[in-house]
């Protein structure tokens, strides 16, 4: 199904602008507040050496090597896999939990930005022409 830009809606939420700016403002401070971060996520594996006579390869009681713990993360569009010692993981998963905080401050950011453009862009001030009629004119609009 094909859509124009006339048929797609904007939502119609009540926009406090004082509001929008004094909540950006607390979600800025709060961003100078957070520490060093890192993206990604840590997991922990387990791997088979696979030589014989070792214990992963034991055929009635097989014990993998590990946990190694490996950090995941894309960026710049590239995946980046590295490995973490164990005595750093507790420090890392503090920075991963901080990147999600920032994270989630620069989207509620957006969201209010967005709302912010709507309210000044998108809606029709108090003083537009009614509904049918075109600003400039006051003559009623053609149908397509």
């Amino acid at each position: 199904m094909l859509y124009t830009i006339a048929d797609l809606k904007t939502p119609t939420e009540t926009c406090d602008p004082d509001g929008i700016e004094r909540e950006i403002g607390q979600i800025k401070r709060a961003l100078l507040q957070l520490g060093a971060m890192h993206p990604g996520s840590v997991s922990r594996q387990y791997q088979v050496c696979g030589k014989p006579g070792c214990r992963c390869m034991d055929d009635q009681n097989p014990r993998r090597h590990g946990p190694y713990h490996k950090l995941s993360y894309v960026h710049r569009g590239r995946p980046v896999c590295r490995f973490v010692r164990a005595e750093c993981v507790a420090d890392l998963s503090a920075r991963l939990e901080t990147y999600k905080s920032f994270r989630a401050l620069v989207d509620r950011w957006i969201e209010l930005s967005i709302q912010q453009g709507v309210a000044d862009f998108f809606t029709a001030p108090a003083s537009a022409a009614t509904p049918g009629q075109t600003a400039k004119t006051g003559a009623k609009r053609s149908s397509r």
